[in-house]
């Protein structure tokens, strides 16, 4: 996520709140009430594109949304909650409708959705990728085979192998430079790590992974830094579930190849 200061705090501002529901008035009354403090209509037409006679609509959209508080005077001063306050409001507002739509979307779901997904499936988009990531490591049951390029072993990932490792399932790693590797024995011990089978610094490559010898995904980078981390261009992978399944297969079989001929006692 970018948190990175803007030369225009308004403008960024107000296009987020639009993201969260409020309309284009709403979110620059917000705006300007956060940059006066407080503030009558009068003073936020001034300040701001919104005409003086939509403001009190706004207010009324703000208040509802428990963003503003008014004073009973004449004319009536406007107060905008704390840039913290704000932010906690919408967070809370954004976890509700993720357990709403979670809970709905569950209660949807036919009986046999995580049965054996036939065929090869594309995701595309490196936030995309991960999520299915992690979505493959909270389902292991037995193992976690992955190999990936060290920009894309995140903390969150790490965070997942070592809730896997909790669990005790079976990590091993490889694709990974020296100093990632050292910050993954100290965080999960029991990880086995191996040698990659490619100079991935000299590839597009990704990731590779195997979950319980039953599910596999692979991926290439795709225009490198050009590309955001949400943009479809930035990586793109391919994934496969089941023993028959044709990606599992292949991969199942390189990466018993690799860990057989890494294993000093094979």
């Amino acid at each position: 996520m970018n948190t990175e200061p803007t030369n225009d705090p308004q403008s960024a501002a107000v296009e987020q709140l639009e993201q969260f529901g409020l309309s284009s008035y709403a979110a620059q009354t917000f705006v300007a009430l956060a940059s006066l403090g407080i503030g009558t209509a009068r003073d936020i037409s001034q300040v701001s594109e919104v005409p003086r006679t939509r403001v009190y609509d706004a207010i009324d959209e703000l208040r509802d949304r428990g963003l503003v508080d008014v004073k009973q005077s004449s004319p009536k001063q406007f107060w905008a909650i704390s840039a913290e306050s704000a932010s906690r409001t919408f967070e809370y507002e954004l976890q509700h409708r993720t357990d709403v739509l979670q809970t709905a979307l569950t209660e949807l779901e036919p009986v046999g959705r995580r049965d054996e997904q036939r065929g090869v499936w594309t995701v595309d988009g490196q936030t995309a990728v991960t999520e299915r990531v992690l979505e493959f490591f909270s389902s292991a049951e037995e193992e976690i085979v992955y190999m990936t390029v060290e920009d894309l072993l995140t903390d969150d990932l790490i965070e997942a192998l070592s809730d896997a490792a909790e669990r005790d399932i079976s990590i091993k790693l490889g694709g990974v430079s020296a100093d990632v590797q050292e910050r993954i024995q100290d965080e999960i011990p029991g990880a086995t790590m191996f040698e990659s089978l490619w100079v991935w610094s000299d590839t597009p490559a990704g990731r590779l992974m195997m979950i319980d010898g039953q599910k596999a995904l692979v991926s290439a980078l795709v225009n490198g830094v050009d590309a955001g981390p949400s943009d479809p261009r930035s990586e793109t992978a391919i994934w496969g579930e089941g023993e028959t399944n044709s990606l599992v297969a292949v991969l199942k079989a390189v990466f018993t190849w690799r860990l057989d001929t890494a294993d000093p006692d094979s």
